[in-house]
């Protein structure tokens, strides 16, 4: 691959953004080298800038599930612009938006839109500690959950593939209040909320982890953190950033039948412009302002533009047959890929969901942060820049999903499955 273009951007960028990037993930730190810088997109496809076409399954860390540049959700935003990028009052695309959200997420009966998901879960812990009254938050080892100071602690994804195991800059109260359970654990969860009974606001978790790969619950453990947090009065919240319309229309609540107190959204409920959401019952959501005390606010939250495009979003969603289809792409590029492995003697374990999966360079199964780590990293490296050098896009880290969008077709995996057997490492 020719990389001029990339290499002088980033040595310009260095000089002018923080490493030369606007987010630590986009930095290839965990994987090594220089990242491509990237001028346009189309359908499964993306290009850099210096012409190289790479099968893409980053999507945009998730919100790309129609692909890039979905001409729905193209000519929705444009329709949008041209009456106005942002009026700071309110429109009528907000209500249409809200509405969907509402009828599609069995949990949430109003909602908030702000502009990011760290918008949507700082809100959200700040909703639980206004309702409750306590203090304490507790998450999982290996939860990204963005970046606010609570959820900094233990956190994945991007912390993980730069070795932090938490941030510097945040202020020591913060993370002393917030506990950290193992993820599939009901127990190590029971012990925290029985040492700080009656002071833990909420339980914050990915219904399907996202950000130490994809791992998903095992049985039970989502059932158990609900029975766990009524016993104590503690509010549950699914991070369904991730997860949200994209392993079912209702997200991963409505694929494992458990109903959260307030829910998180984001990435595809953009479009692919920045938003976010957080949501639950009339009763709860009645705490936020101008209906309560608890205040959060945004010039920008509810965006038209973003607003339009996650109406086309989530109407192309709703379509019949879009997540079988969507799930058999998955599973034809999971199970091709675990072929390959196999039959190369390179050993691998792929979590998946619909539109989501993860190759783990172990012959273990990865079940939480730990096993996770365990994997052979420095080989998901190596694989990762075979990839690239061959044609196939992947997330630079071992801790991050794949996605899978409606645009890839049978030919883009059957070329993926040959680039891969290309790529392995020796």
């Amino acid at each position: 691959m020719l990389r001029a273009k990339s290499a002088q951007l980033i040595s310009e960028a260095k000089a002018l953004i923080p490493g030369g990037v606007n987010s630590p993930a986009r930095a290839w730190g965990s994987v090594g080298g220089d990242p491509l810088f990237f001028k346009r997109a189309s359908g499964s496809r993306i290009w850099d800038v210096d012409d190289n076409e790479l099968i893409d399954y980053v999507c945009s860390w998730g919100p790309m599930i129609l692909g890039h540049a979905h001409p729905a959700v193209i000519d929705a935003a444009i329709d949008a612009a041209r009456l106005g990028t942002s009026f700071g009052a309110p429109t009528e695309l907000e209500v249409e938006m809200a509405r969907r959200v509402v009828d599609a997420v069995s949990s949430i009966e109003v909602v908030r839109f702000v502009n990011s998901g760290t918008e949507a879960t700082m809100s959200a812990l700040r909703l639980a500690r206004a309702k409750t009254g306590r203090d304490k938050i507790l998450k999982f080892n290996g939860g990204y959950h963005g970046h606010e100071d609570a959820l900094l602690v233990e956190a994945g994804s991007g912390l993980a593939n730069q070795g932090i195991a938490s941030s510097a800059g945040v202020h020591p109260d913060y993370a002393a209040a917030t506990l950290v359970a193992d993820y599939n654990n009901v127990d190590s969860v029971r012990a925290l909320l029985e040492a700080n009974k009656g002071e833990v606001a909420a339980v914050i978790v990915e219904p399907i982890g996202g950000n130490m790969g994809v791992v998903t619950p095992v049985a039970g453990f989502l059932e158990g953190l609900r029975d766990l947090t009524t016993e104590h009065g503690v509010l549950l919240i699914f991070d369904e950033v991730i997860s949200g319309f994209r392993v079912a229309l209702g997200g991963a609540q409505s694929a494992y039948g458990v109903t959260p107190d307030i829910t998180c959204l984001g990435k595809i409920v953009g479009g692919g412009f920045p938003v976010g959401a957080y949501g639950a019952s009339a009763e709860i959501m009645s705490e936020v302002a101008p209906l309560g005390p608890m205040y959060q606010a945004g010039t920008l939250s509810g965006n038209p533009v973003a607003m339009a495009a996650g109406i086309a979003t989530i109407d192309e969603l709703s379509k019949s047959g879009v997540y079988e289809g969507l799930q058999a792409k998955t599973d034809k590029l999971a199970d091709g890929v675990l072929d390959v492995f196999r039959k190369s003697g390179v050993p691998a374990v792929i979590n998946r969901a619909c539109g989501l999966m993860t190759v783990f360079f172990t012959n273990n199964e990865v079940t939480d942060m730990d096993s996770a780590s365990a994997t052979d990293r420095e080989a998901f490296g190596a694989f990762f820049h075979g990839m690239v050098d061959n044609g196939v896009y992947l997330p630079p880290s071992q801790f991050e999903a794949w996605f899978v969008s409606t645009a890839h077709t049978d030919a883009d995996i059957d070329l993926t499955l040959d680039r891969v057997a290309k790529s392995l490492p020796s």
